[in-house]
């Protein structure tokens, strides 16, 4: 029992240190193939129907264009702390949220090129999972 209780804590830290790794890893990879996909496509991010930044953005067009036609990551990446792929978009004239809500893995707005780990709470440093 008390090697128990020395050893969970322990481990616990260890994983959250992990899953904020891969985290930062995954936001560099997306916003890499985010640059690169819009240097290929004349400044247009993905996320837009036929490269067109006048349409309505949709995670389906951002997820073919990064991982299927672009082949700019082979999947997209889950996020650590809910292992959810899924991106939640935020339209050109719409507001980026100020909190996550840890529904979705990831939050992207094409106008700004902004994405961000939608998870709420912060690292040992205080920095908020949705600042990475």
């Amino acid at each position: 029992g008390i090697l128990a209780a020395i050893a969970v804590p322990q481990f616990q830290e260890h994983s959250v240190q992990a899953k904020e790794a891969v985290a930062k890893d995954s936001l560099r990879l997306l916003r890499g193939a985010i640059e690169l996909y819009a240097a290929r496509h004349g400044g247009v991010p993905p996320g837009y129907e036929d490269d067109d930044a006048g349409t309505a953005p949709a995670d389906s067009h951002f997820n073919r264009q990064v991982t299927v036609e672009g082949r700019y990551l082979s999947e997209m990446p889950e996020n650590p702390f809910n292992t959810r792929q899924d991106v939640k978009m935020i339209g050109n004239s719409e507001a980026f949220p100020g909190d996550p809500t840890g529904g979705f893995g990831w939050v992207y707005q094409p106008a700004t090129k902004t994405i961000r780990l939608d998870w709420p709470g912060t690292d040992k440093n205080a920095i908020r999972y949705f600042d990475y």
